[in-house]
Formats: structure tokens, sequence, C-alpha cells
């Protein structure tokens, strides 16, 4: 039986493992990249000797056994190295002097939090219990099957993460280290619902590492299994037009004027990027016009830092610093105030190493920070543009030596991504961190379905079910499970672990 042809639009986590899910079930898959290299938020980059992560910054949920873990090995990703992030601090969360870590496992996190707050030990039980009980509601996010798929309790999915923490805690101190992570998700006050705080806690609560030798292992990893499987991974390639006759997608045209014909067609981009590229009644202008419209979250600023060589210990731990007194709120800043919070992380170029060669510290940054560069070629933005880039990276590089001083004296050079860069490379709208937030003020209006009008168009990636590697796998079971149901990928991973 002819096999069936499908083409992937963009090569980042989103497409590369749909690429795989189909390819190992008989599928004739093409993914196509626009850029000359695959990856997406996986690649890496070299500059001066030193290599550096661009977005899969740290992963969780990978012994043996858990739930990466085992997506991992269904996706043919046994050769990927792992170092793993201090069990008993894994993030560490900074108000001035204070700091507080995040401790592997549910007693030992609850009891570090309690060494911290003893007069809330019991509610932080509880705060836990609830953490376990909305990931393990979810078939997706635990791997059991369900008919329902998702069991998830939908009063956590339209709740806000401060109104839980409200209702469970009286310490606002407290309350302001457990969210001390939300620059991983680009949470917003009473915006965004708890169930994504949970589903990220549970995530690398379970275990947290960093990708030894950088997350683009997994891009070429993803690709070698496609291409095994007798399908094609092409770079250089960039998608003008979804074609479409009067009932279905008949394939995509490049911008090269070259038509590939496609059973199926899925996107592994913006939604507003897919809008763009499609002329066709089946999509109602009110989707389309939400499609377009959608709220995005906030963009950042990257500070790429490259290390003198054997002058600075490798940290561990995820370095989460506020100077505001609380994480929430730091996406609202002044040109005087910024940066109101920062994460500092260093890259792993093996397991465990006892030096640093490279890092990055990350903070928010809005678009409009940098809208007037926005119609300037890459590479050719001015002096004026250097200049910004220059103050705000010596404004971080400030922060960050009042937590560790003398870490200026151990950088030797650094180079610098501001939202237009992301714009660049990645096409999604306003250089947004984590493409289509959630915000439990919006209702469904913030929803992108995997499904189309058009019943051979799917899409997947990130703004589907949530960012982060385990999110954007599990997209991916949502999308292709509309080709063949969900029971089937679920049996396929038990047949894997056994």
């Amino acid at each position: 039986m002819k096999r069936k042809k499908c083409i992937i639009i963009g090569s980042g986590l989103g497409g590369l493992s749909c690429g795989v899910i189909l390819a190992i079930n008989g599928y004739d898959v093409t993914v196509l990249e626009q850029h000359s290299r695959i990856g997406g938020c996986l690649q890496c980059f070299s500059r001066g000797g030193a290599r550096f992560e661009t977005g899969m910054h740290f992963i969780g949920s990978a012994l043996p056994g858990q739930t990466l873990d085992r997506l991992m090995r269904y996706l043919r990703l046994d050769d990927i190295r792992l170092s793993r992030l201090d069990p008993k601090a894994y993030d560490i969360v900074a108000f001035g002097s204070d700091r507080y870590r995040f401790a592997n496992g549910r007693e030992p996190f609850i009891e570090q939090m309690a060494d911290y707050f003893p007069h809330e030990k019991d509610n932080i039980a509880r705060y836990f219990d609830i953490i376990e009980s909305v990931a393990q509601g979810s078939s997706l996010h635990s791997l059991r099957y369900a008919d329902n798929d998702l069991m998830l309790d939908a009063h956590y999915q339209t709740i806000s993460i401060d109104a839980v923490l409200d209702s469970l805690f009286t310490d606002q101190r407290l309350k302001d280290v457990l969210v001390g992570n939300l620059p991983l998700y680009a949470a917003e006050k009473g915006k965004t619902p708890f169930s994504q705080h949970a589903f990220i806690m549970d995530f690398y609560n379970q275990s947290a590492f960093r990708i030894a030798g950088g997350s683009d292992s997994i891009a070429e990893s993803l690709a070698a299994t496609i291409r095994r499987h007798g399908g094609e991974v092409r770079v250089g390639c960039q998608v003008s037009n979804i074609e479409c006759d009067a009932e279905k997608a008949t394939g995509v045209t490049t911008d090269k004027g070259e038509f590939l014909a496609a059973d199926i067609v899925i996107t592994a981009i913006h939604p507003k990027r897919v809008m763009e590229m499609l002329d066709t009644k089946m999509i109602r202008p009110a989707f389309k016009k939400r499609m377009m419209n959608l709220k995005n979250t906030t963009a950042g600023f990257s500070l790429y830092l490259k290390f003198k060589k054997d002058r600075v210990d490798y940290l561990n731990s995820n370095f989460y610093s506020f100077n505001s007194g609380s994480p929430w709120g730091c996406e609202s800043y002044t040109d005087a105030n910024w940066p109101k919070g920062y994460l500092y992380m260093h890259f792993c170029d093996s397991d465990a190493p006892r030096h640093a060669s490279s890092g990055v510290i990350l903070s928010y940054m809005n678009i409009r920070d940098v809208e007037r560069w926005k119609d300037l070629p890459l590479g050719r933005r001015g002096d004026d543009y250097e200049e910004f880039k220059r103050r705000k990276a010596e404004t971080l590089l400030d922060a960050v030596e009042k937590d560790f001083p003398g870490f200026r004296d151990g950088v030797e050079t650094y180079y610098t991504a501001t939202p237009l860069t992301y714009v660049d490379y990645t096409g999604t709208p306003d250089g947004s961190m984590y493409g289509v937030a959630k915000d439990i003020t919006l209702g469904s209006a913030c929803r992108v379905p995997q499904r189309t009008k058009v019943p051979n168009l799917l899409l997947t990636g990130q703004n589907i079910n949530s960012h982060g590697m385990l999110g954007v796998i599990v997209g991916s079971i949502v999308t292709c499970s509309e080709l063949f149901t969900s029971k089937t990928i679920y049996q396929q991973i038990t047949d894997i672990d056994r």
C-alpha cells in the first residue's frame, strides 16, 4: 500500500518529534526548514570557541522510568547525554542575600521548604499534593491512557497561580519563592492558570538535567531517525504558501516556486504564520482573525558569556534573582529599574564539569524596546542598536556581580540577543519567549487547536498544549493522534518500556 505523504513545516522539537512518530508508523515524512540549520530552539551556536544554548537549557523527569525518559526512548533518543543538576538545589531563588533551594522529590522538597518556613509546613505538603494531583490528572503528562485523554480537573485550568497560592499560604515570601521559576513560562499574575505552574513544578521536581554537549544533539538524533525510516529533512526550504483545493490541502509551495504535493500538512510554526500562508474559504474569517491576534508571552534579552579558562566554577543549579522583591511583574519595567529579575545558567560541556566554559543570563525585554530597529536587516541595524545592547549587557553583568562578587573577573567576552534576534531566527511574533500565552481571563480565545477546518492540515509545536520539552512532545502526540489513535501511541510507548 502506498505510504501517505506528510509535509511538516518547521524543524523545531514539535516538527521533528511529529516526524519521528509518523515515520515509525509508516508515513512518508518530509520536514522543511527555512534556515540553514535544523532545530529551532534546540539549536546551539559557537562563538569565539565557546558553545551556547539558544532555548532548551535544561529538562526534567528524565530518570529511568520517569515521563520524559519514556518519551525520549520512544522517540529513539537513547544516545542523548544528560548531566543531572544538583538534586538538593536544582533551582535557587534569590531575593538579595536570601537564597532558597528547590530539592528533587516530594519529601526532600517539603522538608527543604519547611526549613525556611516551618510555620507553613502543613500547607507546603498540601501544595505539593495539589501539584501531584494536577500532573497525574493529565493522562498525557502521566502517560496513562484514558478514553477522555485529559482527565485533569478543569478547576486548575481556570484559576490563576496566585489565587491558589493565596488560598494555601499566609506567608508572602513563601508564595514568592514558589513562583521563583516563573521565567520558565513567563507567568502573569491573575492570568496564568495554576495547571501550567503545576505541570512545570512536577516536571522538574521529579529530576532535572542539562544536556551534555548541547541540545542540538536532540535535533540531530530526531532527524537521523526520520531519515532511517525513509523520510527527508530539508534545510534552506522556506514555505510561502499552503495550497488548498475546495476540500483539503494539496501541498505547499516554497519561496523558490517549487510545489511539493502532500496528503497531510503539519505546521510546527506560530499559528499567525500559518494563517499568512493560507488562502482558503475553509478557514473562517473569525478563526483566522483570532489566530492572527493571539496574545503572546513576553520576549527576552539574552547575554551569552564566554568565561576565561578554568576561572569560573560550574554552577550545577539554575539561579533566579529578583531585586524587586517579587517574581511577579518583571515584564513591566522602566529603563531605570530594568532588570527586575534574571535567570543565570551555565552550559554543560560534559557530565558534571568542574569549570564552566560558557553561560547565559536571561531577562525579560519587551519588543517595544527594540521596535525602532525592526525593519533593518540582521547584522546591519546600526551603531545605536549596538550601543543599546552593550548598555543592557553591562547592566545585567552588574546585577549578577551583586549576587556573585568577582563574577565579572571570570568573563572573557560576551554576545547579546534581543527580541529582534528571536524574530529573525524563529519567526515568532514579537520575539515571544514561549509563544501563545495561557490566560484565564481570555477563556478559549487563547487556545490553539491541533485541528483546523482544512481536514488534512494540523498544527503542532509549543503553542499546542504547552512549551518546553515535555509540553511540546505531548503536543506532538495530540497532533499525531488525529491520524491514528492516541491509544496506539500509548501502546507503542508501553512496548518500548518492556
